[in-house]
């Protein structure tokens, strides 16, 4: 199948179903210990949600819709997951998944703890599947961690809900004749972020190191920072090659060259929130000079806005 990856923008209806899958990201769902955050429309959105599926190559298909984007590997040997959306979802999601293949969940694998790639662990782990992580996934997700710029905390999830397959720095597992290797980034959007890269069919699932088109989440009181993400894109880049279809955590699908403009767009704003935080200027006052000017009309239109993310680039450096 011929896909353009050199499109940012995906056309309607798949660009808005992959961004209110980000609109989940603002919040933790259902059981979340809720403070004065948007709690209420983010479940309203998760479980009204539409699912889109959208074929790739090599057996691959992306659902977009509920929380982060899921990969999903169908074969003979049943269906391995990458990222497992919001449970209020679970009706549309497990539909989609009906529609690509009926064959058992083998495997899921979390890019990172955050509820919008996890909170889905517990019905998919109760399918069949061995959940697989990076051991600070564990870590966070068995234990109340709190998110001030959500302004929620992150519940503790049940025994059943954690992977019990670590990648360390480096694992890779065959399914159904596909390697798929995993490799811990280091601390970068957050301390537990790990890609899971499709070897045969060369496409490369990122998590939130990589949001297409639009201002990403960083969590720095989880191990994120603005440099971890930088050093996080810039091995996306180096990773992927020309052929090479790139899942994102949020947005629609793309390439190398999308993952070239997000980097470059971490870099100039990275640099113009420094130099101004350099001159003692106060965050106020730097968001007030709105150094992500250049770049809003492509990238701040939608949940992270220009004085988010500042706040954002500034807290982290």
């Amino acid at each position: 199948m011929k896909i353009n990856l050199t499109i940012p923008i995906a056309p309607e209806p798949r660009r808005v179903a992959a961004l209110i899958g980000i609109l989940a990201a603002v919040a933790a769902t259902t059981s979340a210990a809720q403070d004065e955050g948007p709690v209420e429309k983010i479940n309203a959105e998760a479980a009204h949600a539409t699912i889109v599926s959208t074929p790739i190559r090599g057996g691959l298909t992306v659902l977009s819709g509920s929380g982060g984007n899921i990969t999903v590997l169908n074969g003979k040997d049943g269906r391995l997951l990458v990222d497992a959306g919001i449970s209020l979802s679970r009706s549309q999601i497990s539909q989609a998944l009906e529609a690509i293949g009926t064959g058992p969940i083998r495997y899921l694998i979390d890019t990172h703890y955050h509820w919008d790639h996890t909170d889905g662990n517990d019905w998919i782990h109760a399918r069949g599947a061995t959940i697989v992580a990076h051991e600070n996934t564990l870590e966070r997700i068995s234990t109340a961690t709190r998110v001030d710029d959500w302004r929620f905390t992150f519940p503790v999830y049940p025994i059943s809900a954690r992977p019990t397959v670590f990648t360390g720095a480096k694992k890779t597992i065959t399914f159904d004749g596909t390697s798929v290797q995993m490799q811990y980034y280091g601390p970068s959007h957050t301390d537990s972020d790990i890609w899971a890269y499709f070897k045969e069919p060369d496409v490369l699932s990122t998590g939130d190191t990589f949001w297409n088109g639009v201002y990403p989440f960083i969590d720095n009181e989880n191990g994120g920072s603005i440099d971890g993400m930088i050093r996080a894109s810039n091995a996306n880049i180096e990773r992927a090659g020309e052929a090479t279809i790139v899942v994102p955590g949020h947005g629609p699908v793309g390439g190398r060259r999308e993952l070239m403009e997000f980097r470059d767009m971490l870099v100039a704003v990275r640099g113009n929130v420094a130099a101004l935080k350099g001159r003692g200027m106060s965050i106020e006052e730097v968001i007030a000079a709105h150094p992500t000017a250049q770049f809003d009309a492509k990238w701040g239109g939608f949940v992270i806005d220009s004085a988010l993310f500042t706040r954002l680039v500034y807290n982290g450096l």
